[in-house]
């Protein structure tokens, strides 16, 4: 059995690009959008594949984010100096976890009372220029106190007999009544220094397999741009809809069609990707001691 672009059984079986049928290139997203949109008595009678291109990516930028979930996932075994540099296609993180010697992830929690501002040299006696200067500009150290002081933060000895992480509470018994959720657990604490490109952990984080989650956009060469065969009319109605709607002189009623086609294919594709399966609906709700009748 052969499939649309040629690969026989037998050729798929031998490689090694298993899974890859599910998916589409955007280069031939592109093709097919020309085909259909663009040309005389169409919705666009003329435009360039560049000009295509450039929606086309835009589109596939803004439906990664929210539609496709373009997540990926990466494991690293955290140092001695508590930081990780952000991936390289890293848009924003959906969670981080550790790994235990089972394989059990448990979450780690963001740390919203700490940061790593830019720490200014001042000079000695606090006159002016009150700062210190090298060639005109202000000199920064590369770690400020408020981070170096979170890194060398250790956890109490008895934090494991009240079950819970305070980098800034005493572990006190009775004093626990307000104490933030944040704190109440033994997973750790991160932040994330965005202008550094950094993820900074908890000292008792030291050492442990640390899983990070996060999102991506989607662009990078022709081959990592793809889009999933079940959001490929998503991607034709809002590559539509972002053209017309940037074009002068364009009927309104087109540009409104074409606005609600794209939101319901967008709307679809959340539906389909979203892979609910009655029976894994069934089955949670069994363990929430529900009765369930089929």
């Amino acid at each position: 059995m052969g499939l649309l672009d040629g690969t026989t059984g037998s050729a798929y079986y031998n490689g090694s690009d298993f899974g890859n049928y599910q998916f589409t290139s955007l280069d031939d997203v592109i093709t097919q959008f020309m085909v259909a949109y663009v040309g005389e008595d169409k919705i666009i009678p003329k435009m360039n594949r560049i000009d295509v291109a450039f929606f086309a990516q835009r589109a596939l930028q803004e439906l990664s984010f929210d539609t496709f979930k373009c997540t990926k996932a990466y494991e690293i075994e955290v140092p001695t100096t508590l930081k990780m540099p952000l991936p390289q296609d890293y848009v924003n993180y959906v969670k981080l976890s550790w790994s235990d010697n089972s394989g059990i992830q448990h979450v780690i929690y963001p740390a919203i009372k700490t940061s790593n501002p830019s720490n200014l040299a001042q000079t000695t006696d606090g006159a002016a220029p009150y700062y210190t200067f090298t060639n005109n500009e202000l000199v920064l150290t590369t770690e400020s106190d408020t981070s170096t002081n979170y890194a060398a933060n250790t956890p109490a000895a008895d934090q494991d007999d009240y079950d819970y992480d305070d980098n800034d509470y005493d572990h006190l018994i009775g004093q626990r009544y307000g104490l933030d959720p944040q704190h109440s657990q033994v997973n750790g604490s991160f932040y994330i220094d965005d202008i550094r490109g950094f993820i900074h952990f908890s000292s008792n984080i030291s050492g442990k397999t640390v899983i990070l989650k996060y999102i991506s956009d989607s662009l990078g060469t022709d081959a990592e741009m793809q889009v999933h065969k079940l959001a490929e009319e998503a991607m034709y109605k809002n590559i539509a809809y972002a053209i017309v709607s940037t074009r002068a002189n364009m009927p309104q009623n087109l540009v409104m069609r074409l606005r609600r086609e794209a939101f319901a294919a967008k709307r679809q594709a959340k539906l389909r990707l979203s892979n609910i399966k009655l029976e894994e609906i069934t089955q949670v709700l069994r363990g929430k001691s529900k009765h369930i009748k089929h």
